[in-house]
């Protein structure tokens, strides 16, 4: 008895306690009503004060305060707005495209403003509805009248905040200008979650319902806040929504998610896209989408099965295009997003069902992708197929969603790439087939009449490139000649071919002047014929007929000015290096028959000049460019693969490779620098591919000549036996003259012609050339005195002296020189080889030499120096003259 009369004291005392807010809310609801007035008084007053005596004044209409996601742009007014007194007059609005936008800076400051200026309606919804929750948590700890009546207490609760909710909404309304706006949502929200509240403390708390019964509660209680969404402001839809997707997760108990909830929350996604398609609310939209995508995922991860994830895909990506328009049929106007993007309409951004309609789309596409590996893999690429095939055609009059089918068409190709690479490819036939019929209906949309240049090159393009891209992907990472045979899957490429062959005639005769369609198929089955060649047939072959496509891609360049086609030759010229380097490459190059090597590179080089020649009328800079510079390289690396299997007998005998062997594989890529270099003063559209190349052939030039430098050096031979380190040849002109002469005359002649060089570039061009003949003319004065093996131990008087000698004739050519250029530098560095002359003769000579030619040593110093010396005065005089 005590407690029942405990528990009725506490029940009246929570009572006077919620009184509060709602007396709070009475007052400021009566303040608000009268500020209302005032200011539509005041405006009247002034119109009337304004306006000429002959003129009726027009009443203006009191300010509204609403949510921001409450104005729908181009929606009818309200139940609540109409029945507003006084009457509003207001002038028909112009007509002015605006485009709803959803998230943008300026909805989310009209937010802030919005709960700023009325904060005490949030106030006031989250204490009503803690009030529900508070009340069956009080009731639990004091232990107060059994479980079932505090959840009952909870559900009555709730319900008499919605009925006195809908109370004052049916009385004054909950939207427009009118005193009692958003009272009926904050009533009727705190309701709901007083009933989740109390749905969710029978299942976890108490344990008095079944899961199944708890479902259907919350079901039941989302379905309420929906219907009561269709009335209230979006608010109510918003809780409908996030409470019917939350609930399967709160009631679930940690079991394993059921795969029928996928179905569910794709319901879910409809209902809220409904609601939008009525009241015009796009944010609901958005998040009903996001709902039905997150919580899908969430479910599948908990173990629901990746066949209903597929479908949840497909469905959600189809209801965004039905729902919102309330059309099975679409016809949403243009412009679509990739013409906006790029920026062919008019600086207009597509209507919100068309973005919307694209961000499922993406969604859809990217959530397929991301399906992990199933018992029927196929299923994916199958989903794939259907999404595009069902926005080229069902939503063929959309003009809006023209793009959209490019979306699944790339998450197709994406998959087959992905899967390929991890050889998780089975069915083949099966996967050409869906990309073949994506190319299929893309040709069929292509050829229809008055669509527009974007859209036909859209549909031109996923025609001609579809299953060719789908064909070589599958050749390129999961060979599949393994696995069908070579002769059964060239017939599956050339079935493509085929389809490529007919789009070219079709494209043809449809188009009148512009033949870019034309060149993309014929392209296409040229490209394909090869890859049937390569399948079938040799490695060189294949190489031949790419460098033949190479060439008719720019002969059709040149002939219907196509500036695709320079992109096509860029890939191509790639492409055709990659063969020729890497697969089969330069282990082919060197160990494969001779005259199919020959004829592979010869055949590369001249389709890559002939198609450089065939460019040059349409001025296309980078083809150009790239053209240009993949023939220098190409010449080079094919006369270094010819000198190399050259070279490879003698190294298979056991011989070592020589100084000048090692010399002649650097020379094709110095020349090639040199090349470069020389050529990048042309242009200064190619100016800075030269250099580059230039820099690419430079660095392997010096790595190899270094080598030839110092290990392969024959003074460093290991002894008269040692072949490779014999020096062979005439004196002057033998070996070492191939070796160390060549290249650094090359360089010095180089640096010479080339004056537009950088000077750094010059200086360094005239070190290393200069340090090349430096050990050119030191090693020969070492063979004249030792003979072809340069590596015995001592060292002769007679060529300790020619070194001497060397050296002056050396200072004083510099000395002569720098009178003739008035160089002060060139002067110092005689006179810095002279001074190492003279350290020489008096720390190696003074010891080394002895007898005559000792004595004839120093006197022919001293004789030299005193001529240079007095060359070297004449010289800074006439430098600092001028002469």
């Amino acid at each position: 008895m005590q407690l029942d009369v405990f528990f009725l004291l506490a029940t009246i005392l929570g009572l006077l306690v919620l009184a509060i807010p709602v007396c709070i809310i009475i007052l400021f609801m009566r303040v608000s009503a009268l500020r209302t007035r005032t200011d539509w008084l005041e405006s009247q007053l002034i119109a009337q004060n304004s306006t000429p005596q002959t003129t009726k004044p027009i009443p203006v209409a009191p300010a509204a305060e609403t949510l921001p996601w409450d104005v729908a742009i181009g929606s009818k007014a309200t139940d609540a707005t109409e029945k507003t007194d006084p009457p509003i007059a207001v002038d028909p609005p112009a007509t002015i495209e605006i485009q709803p936008i959803v998230l943008r800076p300026d909805r989310i400051t009209d937010l802030i403003n919005w709960c700023r200026s009325n904060w005490i309606y949030v106030v006031s919804a989250m204490s009503l509805g803690l009030a529900g929750i508070f009340f069956v948590q009080y009731g639990m700890e004091r232990g107060l009248l059994p479980p079932a009546f505090r959840v009952i207490a909870a559900i009555v609760f709730g319900a008499a905040l919605i009925g006195a909710g809908e109370w004052i909404r049916r009385r004054s309304g909950d939207e427009g200008p009118t005193s009692t706006i958003h009272l009926p949502s904050v009533f009727s929200g705190a309701g709901l979650v007083s009933i989740f509240a109390a749905i969710l403390a029978a299942r976890h708390l108490y344990g008095l319902i079944s899961p199944e019964v708890a479902f259907a509660g919350h079901l039941f209680t989302a379905a309420l806040a929906i219907l009561l969404g269709w009335f209230y402001g979006p608010l109510l839809a918003a809780v409908g929504l996030i409470g019917a997707a939350a609930s399967p997760f709160i009631v679930a108990g940690g079991s394993d998610a059921a795969p029928w909830l996928y179905a569910y929350f794709a319901l879910i996604a409809a209902v809220g896209l409904g609601i939008d398609a009525v009241r015009r609310w796009a944010w609901v939209s958005v998040l009903a989408l996001a709902l039905g995508y997150g919580a899908s995922l969430l479910v599948s991860f908990g173990g629901a099965g990746e066949v209903g994830w597929i479908a949840v895909m497909l469905v959600l990506a189809v209801l965004a295009v039905v729902v919102p328009p309330l059309s099975l049929t679409p016809r949403h106007v243009a412009p679509f997003t990739l013409q906006t993007l790029l920026r062919q309409s008019s600086g207009l951004w597509p209507d919100f069902p068309v973005r919307l309609a694209a961000g499922a789309a993406l969604v859809s596409s990217l959530g397929l992708l991301a399906t992990g590996a199933m018992d029927i893999p196929v299923l994916v690429p199958a989903a794939f197929t259907a999404l595009a095939l069902a926005y080229l055609i069902w939503a063929k009059d959309a003009d809006g969603l023209t793009d959209l089918a490019l979306l699944p068409t790339l998450g197709l190709l994406a998959w087959i790439v992905m899967q390929s690479a991890t050889g998780r490819i089975d069915n083949i036939t099966l996967i050409v087939a869906l990309a073949t019929a994506v190319s299929f209906v893309a040709a069929w949309r292509a050829l229809q009449s008055g669509q527009g240049i974007l859209r036909d090159i859209l549909f031109g393009l996923m025609a001609v490139l579809t299953a060719p891209i789908a064909v070589a992907s599958l050749e390129l990472l999961a060979q599949p000649g393994w696995q069908l045979g070579p002769y059964p899957w060239a017939f599956h490429i050339i079935a493509v071919a085929a389809l490529a062959t007919t789009l070219a005639t079709r494209f043809a005769a449809a188009d009148q002047g512009d033949m870019r369609r034309t060149a993309h198929a014929t392209l296409a089955a040229l490209s394909l014929t090869a890859l049937a060649l390569f399948v079938v047939t040799t490695a060189t072959a294949l190489t031949l007929a790419l460098a033949v496509l190479l060439v008719v891609a720019a002969a059709l360049d040149r002939r219907f000015n196509l500036r695709e086609m320079g992109l096509f030759t860029q890939i191509g010229t790639a492409v055709l290096t990659y063969r020729l380097l890497i697969d089969p490459g330069l282990d082919w190059a060197l160990n494969g028959p001779i005259l199919q090597v020959i004829l592979a590179f010869a055949g590369s080089i001249a389709a890559v000049l002939t198609a450089r020649w065939l460019v040059i009328p349409r001025t296309r800079f980078l083809p150009m460019a790239v053209l240009e510079s993949a023939a220098a390289g190409l010449i080079a690396i094919f006369a270094n693969v010819l000198i190399t299997r050259w070279l490879i007998p003698q190294v298979q005998s056991g011989q070592s490779v020589s100084h000048w062997q090692t010399t002649l594989s650097a020379l094709p890529w110095l020349i090639l620098m040199l090349t470069q270099l020389y050529r990048a003063q042309a242009t200064a559209a190619f100016r800075r591919v030269r250099l580059g190349l230039a820099a690419i052939a430079g660095v392997i030039a010096a790595v190899t000549l270094g080598i030839a430098v110092v290990p392969l050096n024959p003074l460093f031979g290991y002894g008269p036996d040692d072949t490779a380190a014999l020096v062979r040849g005439p004196l002057l002109f033998d070996t070492l003259w191939l070796a160390y002469a060549i290249p650094g005359i090359l360089l010095l002649l180089g640096r010479g012609l080339m004056p537009h060089l950088d000077a750094r570039v010059r200086a360094g061009l005239l070190a290393f050339g200069a340090g090349l003949l430096v050990v050119y003319t030191t090693l020969e004065i070492r063979r004249l005195w030792q003979g072809d093996w340069l590596g015995a131990p001592g060292m002769q008087q007679g060529e300790l002296y020619s070194y001497t000698v060397a050296l002056m004739l050396a200072g004083a050519g510099l000395l002569m020189q720098a009178m003739r250029k008035h160089s002060p530098l060139l002067r110092r560095v005689a006179m810095g080889v002279i001074a190492l002359t003279i350290a020489k003769v008096f720390l190696i000579d003074a010891s080394g030499l002895t007898g005559l030619t000792r004595v004839f040593s120093f006197a022919a110093l001293g004789l030299s120096l005193a001529g240079l010396a007095w060359l070297n005065r004449w010289a800074g005089q006439a430098t600092a003259k001028g002469v």
